[in-house]
């Protein structure tokens, strides 16, 4: 899962482009990008690191042009790599960049694709990278001088009969443009926006659409699955669908705990969403429990508030916030390596003992992943003097790895991998453990667009929309267990020392 951004306007973007991803910097904190074209040439600054540390004034004031594209990173598989810092750029043709969000499952077989039939040499280990000559080689079969809105539609219909998986993209042809667009699933979002200025109107895309609201834009919509959108430097905006079968089968997890409350996607309001996953939550509890003995209900910081509020108002008990969180601390479930993630977790998190002694107290999170962090803030709860601690998820177990751009490990270090719910519970060490089911999942989400008829549900079902294969999922585990990526932690540590030297 990363953000991506893209601008094109009557004036330098680079501010611009700087503050949407500053908006969007929650979708990913290991590297960031952004690349501007002035009409005849590119300028480009990525690295490590959040946008404000990557980005300087002399950065800034080297970014030129009225277009460009933006970039939060989130590996999604070993440890980070500046050589794959987002956008990334072909040459051939007409100079594309491009910034990404997703996983192609079908890498492999595209990257030796691309070396034997299309001559192009793939130079990391990023899909992204893939991706981008995919579209690349495809707008090339176009073979023509001056590239046409035919010639995009065309080249994103290639792309959609060759890549897999997921992907939501924005690119930039240095002097033609700004094109967007989404897998045929839809599975990860991107809306685009407009507003007038006083020498014309201006056009963004973005991840989210609290992007566009930050800068005074006008959400127009989502781009619909298998859909692309071109922008030209004069403002003229060309769409058109490319797939030959598109469906919607947009990541629940979004609304669950990646996408920001104030934003919208797929025309649904995720702080609605996540407000009747809690009320759905306490129906559940009072089916199960009519007689139960809750004193409060304290949110997990900071997604899973909007939840744990409106449960309590449900069932009539008092919402409190019992933990202090440190907002200096990056978000612990994309952190990389099982040992950071834990040690992260009291540093993020400090208890407020007056909202636990002597309570029984309901714990609200957005889910429950490894069951590492989980088992961590419950025997802090106690520690402060909880006399019983219950724990509710906003979402149904997840008991399977996600392969469409989010790192959830290996299946087997997967806490409800293989266990029940009161084994989950016995683990993370509650009193009693409440998951919300899929079906009131789905509900919560899909009452805000009846167009959702169907999500990717994968974590919690094993069911995914692209379809694959054993040989696939045992190369995923491999890449995504904790022994191998703290491996991977250490080769790298051992290069940044021999660098050094």
């Amino acid at each position: 899962m990363c953000g991506i951004i893209g601008i094109i306007a009557q004036e330098p973007v680079n501010q611009a482009l700087y503050d949407g991803l500053t908006v969007l910097q929650h979708r990913g904190q290991d590297a960031a990008g952004i690349v501007t074209s002035d009409g005849r040439k590119l300028y480009l600054r990525r690295e490590n690191g959040l946008v404000k540390d990557v980005f300087h004034e002399r950065h800034m004031r080297m970014l030129q042009g009225n277009m460009g594209v933006g970039h939060v990173r989130y590996p999604t598989a070993g440890s980070s790599s500046s050589a794959e810092a987002q956008p990334f750029y072909v040459n051939s043709p007409y100079g594309i960049s491009m910034a990404h969000n997703g996983n192609l499952t079908n890498a492999p077989v595209l990257k030796k694709e691309l070396y034997q039939q299309d001559r192009r040499q793939i130079n990391t280990e990023s899909d992204s990278e893939i991706l981008l000559n995919v579209f690349a080689q495809e707008l090339l079969r176009q073979n023509a001088l001056h590239v046409t809105p035919d010639d995009i539609f065309a080249a994103v219909g290639g792309v959609h009969k060759r890549c897999k998986g997921a992907y939501a993209v924005v690119a930039m042809l240095t002097r033609d443009g700004l094109v967007g667009f989404r897998d045929p699933h839809g599975i990860r979002p991107l809306v685009y926006g407009m507003r007038e200025s006083a020498n014309g109107k201006e056009y963004m895309l973005a991840s989210e659409s609290v992007a566009l609201d930050a800068q005074g834009y006008k959400l127009v919509r989502d781009i619909e699955p298998g859909e692309a959108i071109f922008i030209c430097p004069d403002g003229q905006v060309f769409t058109r669908q490319c797939s030959a079968n598109p469906q919607y089968s947009t990541c629940i997890f979004e609304y669950v705990y990646f996408a920001r409350p104030d934003s919208i996607i797929d025309n649904v309001f995720v702080h609605k969403a996540r407000m009747r996953m809690g009320r759905k939550l306490a129906e559940y509890v009072m089916r199960e429990w009519p007689e139960h003995d809750i004193d409060v209900v304290i949110p997990i910081p900071d997604t899973s508030r909007t939840s744990a509020l409106e449960m309590a108002y449900t069932l009539g008990v008092p919402y409190r916030e019992g933990f202090i969180k440190n907002r200096y601390i990056g978000r612990t479930f994309i952190m990389p390596g099982q040992a950071k993630r834990k040690k992260s977790v009291r540093q993020k998190l400090n208890p407020l003992g007056l909202e636990f002694k002597g309570k029984n107290v309901m714990l609200v999170d957005d889910s429950i992943v490894r069951g590492t962090t989980s088992g961590e803030i419950v025997q802090m709860a106690r520690d402060a003097g909880a006399k019983k601690v219950y724990f509710a998820s906003a979402s149904p177990p997840i008991k399977f790895p996600n392969i469409y751009g989010i790192d959830m490990p290996a299946a087997r270090e997967l806490i409800a991998h293989g266990r029940n719910d009161q084994e989950v519970g016995e683990a993370i060490g509650v009193d009693w453990l409440v998951y919300l089911p899929l079906p009131d999942l789905i509900a919560a989400v899909s009452k805000g667009n009846t167009r959702l008829k169907a999500f990717d549900c994968s974590v919690f079902t094993g069911c995914y929309a692209t379809g694959e294969d054993g040989d696939y999922f045992a190369e995923l585990e491999a890449l995504r267990n904790d022994e191998e990526q703290t491996k991977r932690d250490k080769d790298m540590a051992a290069i940044d020392i021999c660098d050094s030297a």
